[in-house]
């Protein structure tokens, strides 16, 4: 029989609980028994315990002398304490004692069995079952792969695949990861042809799903019409997952409620954020803002610098001109912690909009740092880096206090990333942008299965830096290189996070309307 676990068992009535031991050797478990507090806080330092049933009165050290002692040297070991004193207080102490459960006499063999169980096994059941449920759900989600015919299909898709993500951060893979990766990149590939089908028709019709520019007007829009006060957050490169993972956070505060909409390509700040804060496609925000966009073009540090102006313009041409706007970007921990310490002269703006660089900034930290990539080497690691900071950071404290306001808010980003590994050599001149997932330029070739080719901007809504400007567009997990130095700049960008191209982390965006629980 496999050894389950070592229970040390601490009653100074412990020869009348004989059953109730032999019960749990017999269900797999190592018990040794003793009928003090010294010895059991002796064994404790003395052998490898895994978890202790502690009785609380007992002759000599009683229950919560022993447990403080024993946590004292081995705060790992998880305690359960057994007691016939139902008192709140003693409740309370062995508590703040930090006990892991609390078991009132009489008890029996069974109850003994599942406590020990949800300590010591609770993780590894949980596990075994997902990954059961994983492999009764892997053909349902490839059906729904192969046969997906419209966006919301494949939001469906993005969901569940996230959702699983989540599940085997917690619990494990069991060795399923990387069958859930192949998944993905089975959805990629049949993403990428759906969106190579349909995208440029979507530009040329009304008949499209949700678009980056037409999130203010969706969301916040009627919102305002109907007299109430809206919080904007965008998360540059937040994806479905990652909100997914945040979900606990938030909803301690909210009422949480996730759509889903489709960034425009190439999914890259500069033109999907602009779409939302302005309402307009790249071709007509050129158009609209002739100066401001030569402005924004000449400078890679000019090209979301007027994002306050676009939204400000946007919902006065929606005839919400009156309603006050506050906007704020972002970009240092220095700079959100003092948003966080103002937030509450804030409660009467309309709209307030504020920019949250922090998951770009980690990606692009990573790319430069070995230890940030020893720290965060995968993706279950980077939404796990991603949860850290939002509990420990800012964001949460202010989150709490907007709660109260009874605002709306809307948690939503611009467009995701994703991993690349598959590094493809693309040729231009001095002209060419400089992007990892999308480049625009003269002339430039890829082969068909590495991305899009776009030969004509217009048709998808986008503009001509120069005459005879072709884009090209990155799908799945590839990445583009210059023939210069190709080694070295392969290695630098293998497995980084990137965004600017065609997947369903970079194109689907999570959008969670935000509710406080007390208004």
């Amino acid at each position: 029989m496999v050894d389950k676990g070592h229970i040390l068992w601490v009653d100074d009535e412990i020869d009348l609980l004989r059953p109730h031991i032999l019960y749990l050797e017999g269900k797999g478990y190592n018990v040794t028994p003793v009928n003090s507090g010294e010895d059991a806080i002796h064994l404790c330092d003395e052998m490898l315990v895994d978890i202790v049933l502690l009785d609380e009165m007992m002759t000599g050290l009683d229950g919560l002398t022993t447990l403080k002692s024993i946590k004292e040297k081995n705060p790992a070991i998880p305690v359960i304490m057994i007691t016939k004193n139902e008192e709140e207080w003693l409740m309370e102490e062995a508590i703040a004692a930090q006990i892991t459960n609390y078991l009132t006499k009489p008890v029996n063999p069974s109850q003994i069995l599942i406590a020990c169980k949800n300590v010591l096994e609770s993780t590894q059941i949980q596990s075994d079952r997902a990954a059961k449920d994983y492999l009764q759900s892997f053909q349902e989600i490839s059906s729904a792969i192969s046969s997906a015919a419209d966006v919301e299909d494949w939001y469906h898709i993005t969901d569940k695949l996230a959702d699983w993500s989540i599940t085997f951060d917690a619990l494990g893979d069991q060795g399923l990861g990387q069958l859930l990766n192949d998944q993905w990149k089975e959805a990629n590939q049949g993403f990428t042809r759906f969106i190579g089908e349909r995208y440029e028709g979507w530009m040329q019709s009304d008949d499209r799903p949700d678009l980056s520019p037409i999130i203010v007007e969706k969301y916040i829009q009627p919102e305002l019409k109907e007299g109430r006060k809206v919080v904007l957050i965008l998360m540059d490169c937040l994806r479905a997952d990652h909100l997914k993972a945040m979900t606990q956070q938030l909803s301690t505060h909210f009422q949480m409620e996730t759509n889903y909409y489709v960034s425009i390509l190439p999914t890259a700040t500069p033109y999907s954020r602009n779409a939302i804060f302005s309402g307009l496609f790249p071709d007509e925000l050129q158009k609209v803002y002739p100066e401001l966009w030569e402005k924004m073009w000449k400078d890679e540090h000019s090209m979301n610098k007027y994002e306050e102006t676009f939204l400000k313009n946007q919902l006065k041409r929606n005839g919400l001109e009156k309603k006050s706007v506050h906007y704020h970007k972002v970009l240092t921990y220095e700079s959100g912690h003092k948003l966080g310490e103002r937030i509450g002269e804030l409660k009467e703006v309309d709209v307030l909009a504020i920019v949250i660089n922090f998951i770009d900034i980690l990606g692009h930290s990573r790319t430069e740092s070995e230890i940030l990539q020893e720290i965060v080497p995968d993706e279950s690691a980077y939404r796990n880096a991603i949860c850290n900071w939002m509990e420990n950071a800012w964001l949460l404290d202010m989150l709490e206090e907007i709660s109260d306001w009874g605002h709306t808010v809307f948690f939503t980003s611009d467009h995701g990333s994703v991993q690349v590994s598959k590094p493809v050599k693309v040729v231009g001149d001095k002209q060419t942008s400089a992007g990892i997932r999308y480049k625009y330029g003269k002339n430039l070739k890829i082969p068909e299965k590495y991305g899009m080719q776009i030969q004509h901007p217009e048709k998808f809504r986008l503009p001509k830096h120069e005459m005879n400007t072709n884009y090209l567009i990155a799908s799945g997990d590839s990445f583009f290189i210059y023939p210069n130095d190709y080694n070295k700049y392969v290695n630098y960008y293998m497995n980084s996070f990137q965004h600017g191209g065609i997947s369903l982390e970079e194109m689907v965006v999570p959008m969670a309307i935000l509710r406080g629980r007390k208004s």
